[in-house]
Formats: structure tokens, C-alpha cells, sequence
């Protein structure tokens, strides 16, 4: 069997803020999740998004810390078209999160905007145009 892409791993310094911002984006975090050590939702396509904080990391591998640089992984989120995109940014940067690039359209053709999540991590949120 080939490897296949099934999990994307956030490690975050806060996890109720992460999954508050990923709740806000649209995505199904289990109600209570803040109070677990490691979260794990499916998203649609099967791909799994988990998140664990640097203390649980650290719990199974002593000494870690996140690598120095600033960002290491960026989630791009297909939206529903256009408005979508405007309306989720509008939605983000209104609840604080720091927007990285406002709604544009694309010379790839492409509505297209990025925000930060609460650790950093470039979020692009993008639609097709026609």
C-alpha cells in the first residue's frame, strides 16, 4: 500500500483558542474537545485535523520543542464561492484573528484572502471565481 495523506497535525500553545478559531471557520470540533489532551475531527473529503498542545507533545516526547522560524504549515479551505470567501474573512478578522491578506480576486482565478490562526498558522480560504 502507497502512504496517503490522512491526518494534518496543529500543535498549539492554546487549544481552546485554536478550536474556537477553527469553529468559527466552519469546521466540526467536537463540543467539550477544549478539556481533552489531543482532538481530532474529520473533514469532509476524510482527511483527519487534530490538534495537541506542546505540553501533550512534550508528555510522550520529553524535551520537544516547536521548531524556531515562525510558521511551519499553511491549511488552505475551499469556500462555498466568492461571497463565502468575503464573509469568513469578515467573519476571522471581526473576532480578532489576524487577517494576513484581505479578500482578492486571483490572477489564477480565484477569490482568495488569508488569515492567521491564534498560533500563527496561515489559514487561505479561496473559492473559484466563475
Amino acid at each position: 500500500m502507497t502512504p496517503r495523506l490522512d491526518l494534518i497535525g496543529i500543535v498549539t500553545d492554546d487549544l481552546a483558542a485554536s478550536l474556537a478559531f477553527y469553529r468559527l471557520l466552519g469546521v466540526d470540533v467536537p463540543d467539550g474537545a477544549e478539556r481533552e489532551p489531543h482532538v481530532e475531527t474529520v473533514l469532509p473529503g476524510g482527511v483527519r485535523l487534530a490538534w495537541d498542545t506542546v505540553e501533550t507533545i512534550r508528555s510522550f516526547r520529553p524535551g520537544w520543542t516547536p521548531a524556531p522560524g515562525g510558521q511551519r504549515l499553511g491549511l488552505a479551505f475551499l469556500c462555498d464561492g466568492p461571497a463565502d470567501v468575503d464573509r469568513r474573512y469578515a467573519e476571522l478578522t471581526g473576532a480578532g484573528h489576524a487577517g494576513e491578506t484581505a479578500p482578492f480576486d486571483a490572477p489564477w482565478g480565484q477569490r482568495y484572502a488569508v488569515v492567521s490562526d491564534p498560533d500563527g498558522n496561515s489559514v487561505d480560504l479561496f473559492a473559484p471565481l466563475g
